[in-house]
């Protein structure tokens, strides 16, 4: 099973067709998670959470009661803890309910430590194995991870592409795109920024033998405005 999972990062982010992407991981039963103010926001949106995670403390106590009187499973967490709620959701998820792929919208935009959290609390040990499951998607960007093994990367509605090192990497190569990578090992943060697929192909490769690495597919929003 798959799930769709909506943060509550700023409503300006959100791809544009956001309804209609839930509206079709629904129809396929896909789980529906909402993590604080995100159950509310799905609710708003028309849609009824299979699963509510987080502390709610963004929410009014009216807004709680909506949320409280419409999901049957809710994960209760306190706002002193070691996990943030993204993270709880995350064990849940794959934790609890074994869940296969995971798409996550909300995750960006408004404070830079929530963002942060949301892109790299994949790197907490505990949740590092699921690493591959995990897809963040905004109005913007798609990122993904991938781990040590060779991939198909298919081209996609987006004009570039960029992989950073999240972990020290053994031989990172990317073949049959724009820019080709030699095998690159480095033990430091490094991103390899606006590669493009080729105009003839429809995927390219990227493989690597050790370490942890954030694929980011992108498009300009405008590419020319003026600041």
């Amino acid at each position: 099973m798959d799930a769709a999972v909506l943060l509550g990062g700023p409503k300006e982010e959100w791809p544009a067709d956001l309804k209609e992407q839930l509206k079709q991981a629904q129809a396929k039963g896909d789980l529906l998670i909402g993590v604080d103010r995100g159950a509310l926001l799905l609710l708003e949106l028309g849609f009824k959470p299979d699963l509510a995670i987080g502390d709610f403390d963004s929410l009014k106590a009216d807004e709680l009661a909506w949320v409280e009187g419409m999901v049957a499973d809710i994960r209760y967490s306190v706002p002193k803890k070691d996990w943030t709620d993204s993270e709880l959701m995350l064990g849940i998820a794959f934790g609890d309910y074994k869940i296969d792929q995971l798409k996550v919208y909300g995750a960006t935009g408004g404070r830079l430590d929530h963002a942060a959290i949301n892109a790299f609390g994949i790197l907490n040990p505990d949740l590092r194995k699921y690493a591959n499951q995990l897809t963040l998607i905004d109005k913007q960007n798609l990122i993904f991870y991938r781990q040590a093994g060779s991939y198909e990367m298919k081209k996609q509605d987006y004009s570039y592409f960029g992989v950073t090192c999240l972990l020290p990497v053994e031989d990172l190569t990317i073949e049959g795109a724009l820019y080709d990578l030699a095998p690159y090992s480095g033990d430091y943060l490094r991103s390899f920024t606006s590669n493009e697929f080729l105009p003839d192909k429809d995927s390219c490769r990227l493989s690597l033998k050790k370490g942890l690495v954030a694929v980011v597919y992108s498009k300009d929003l405008d590419r020319y405005q003026m600041a």
